[in-house]
């Protein structure tokens, strides 16, 4: 009797774990930046958005795949310059899976890993060399954002067909060998001093300008002066063989006008001293 009590209670744990377990996984929750691709004995027959959903127990399952973005970076990414400078890049590449491409991509590559290890990873060194590769060393500084641009369109164009979306790829750093680098920084230092010189020469040729300028308006003021002198001088002159003439004119027209002019400076008093047989002075009034 205890051995069929005891075979009964087993039986009844067996059917409890079991009806336990078949309950416990018909049902599944998909996280938001998440989908999760349904499996059907290991075939792929759907997909689930975020939320609460049920399955079939020991028939279906489930695979988890996030949509968020994902970044990865490439510190040493190899390249030559069009002039055939070395470099290595430092570079990171944003993407995510598309939510309607999550059956794509496990089915193609099982995961989110292996498929960024199949097409980014292998893809992105071979894009920048060929990007990179059509720029010369000094170019690819100066235009930075131009190589950027460029390698975005190049990585985007390569995976066309593939179930994820580049969103962005940055340039983080490009270093050049110690060599070039160096020759760099003597071509700027060459080109910081024949700037300052022409500067400098700028600066001198705007003094010496001024000098000109200064002296013109000098020599233009004396120029002036001196004509307006010789003018005043001419005009004075002028006014003086003017009154001359006049008074010669008046002279000539009234004879008795020198008594006149004579007797009206003579202050009444006769010389003092008189010359032997000399004539009185004398002025005639009428």
């Amino acid at each position: 009797m205890q051995i069929k009590n005891i075979i009964a209670s087993v039986v009844l744990a067996i059917v409890a774990i079991i009806g336990l377990t078949i309950g416990l996984g018909s049902w599944y929750t998909v996280d938001e930046g998440e989908r999760a691709v349904t499996l059907s004995y290991g075939k792929v027959s759907g997909s689930a958005e975020p939320g609460f959903h049920f399955k079939m127990p020991f028939v279906e399952t489930i695979e988890r795949v996030s949509v968020r973005a994902h970044t990865v970076r490439f510190d040493t990414v190899e390249a030559y310059s069009r002039d055939q400078q070395p470099a290595t890049l430092a570079i990171s590449v944003t993407y995510r899976i598309p939510a309607d491409s999550v059956e794509s991509l496990y089915t193609m590559y099982g995961n989110r890993q292996n498929m960024q290890g199949r097409v980014i990873d292998r893809k992105l060194p071979d894009e920048v060399k060929n990007v990179f590769g059509q720029y010369t060393a000094i170019r690819a500084i100066q235009e930075r954002a131009s190589l950027v641009i460029g390698i975005n369109e190049a990585l985007r164009k390569s995976v066309e067909g593939q179930p994820v979306i580049i969103d962005s790829v940055q340039v983080e750093e490009i270093a050049f060998s110690d060599a070039y680098e160096q020759s760099v920084e003597q071509r700027m230092k060459a080109e910081v001093e024949v700037f300052t010189r022409e500067q400098n020469l700028k600066t001198e040729k705007i003094n010496a300008d001024i000098a000109v300028t200064q002296a013109k308006g000098r020599a233009d003021s004396a120029l002036a002066e001196a004509e307006a002198q010789a003018k005043a001088i001419k005009l004075k002159g002028e006014a003086e063989a003017q009154a001359i003439r006049e008074r010669g004119d008046a002279l000539r027209q009234n004879s008795q006008l020198v008594d006149l002019i004579a007797a009206e400076r003579w202050d009444g008093s006769l010389p003092a001293t008189m010359v032997p047989n000399g004539a009185l002075p004398f002025v005639n009034v009428r």
